[in-house]
């Protein structure tokens, strides 16, 4: 019978540790879900939606990048930087 205690106490430790890690799993699910990191089952995010750029503003974007390249070449060129 002593054997049969000791199994029940150990049975009652380890459930009430399961619980614990239950409890912090679903605190983690629940700040991913939060943060818009969650996905649905069809594959489609949950919370914020991803953002588009149009090809004009990505076209604009790409030229400056160019532009501030350029200017960085031509000042190393001369030996100003």
């Amino acid at each position: 019978m002593d054997i049969l205690a000791a199994l029940k106490q150990e049975e009652a430790k380890l459930q009430k540790q399961a619980d614990k890690v239950r409890q912090q799993l679903n605190a983690v699910r629940a700040a991913r879900k939060i943060l818009g990191r969650e996905v649905a089952g069809g594959g489609k995010r949950i919370g914020r939606k991803k953002r588009v750029m149009s090809s004009a503003a990505r076209a604009k974007n790409g030229k400056a990048t160019k532009e501030r390249w350029a200017k960085l070449r031509a000042a190393k060129a001369k030996g100003k930087r």
